[in-house]
């Protein structure tokens, strides 16, 4: 099943703000991603799979698409 980021954090439990900084970045980057501004990188993506418990491929990270 597919979820977007957004999805995912909310579903782990965390905000912006706290998802931000167990992954060393700022709310604002989170946010950024969360609306397909900006995407992270590798090493980021692995801490947000950890961190949400899901995993790469399950993640949707454009926030307007639709399955």
């Amino acid at each position: 099943m597919k979820i977007t980021l957004k999805a995912a954090r909310i579903n782990a439990g965390y905000t912006q703000t706290e998802a931000a900084s167990q992954i060393g970045v700022t709310r604002d980057t989170v946010g950024n991603w969360e609306r397909g501004k900006s995407f992270p990188d590798a090493a980021q993506i692995r801490k947000l799979e950890q961190l949400y418990g899901t995993s790469y491929d399950e993640i949707i990270f454009l926030p307007h698409v639709t399955l």
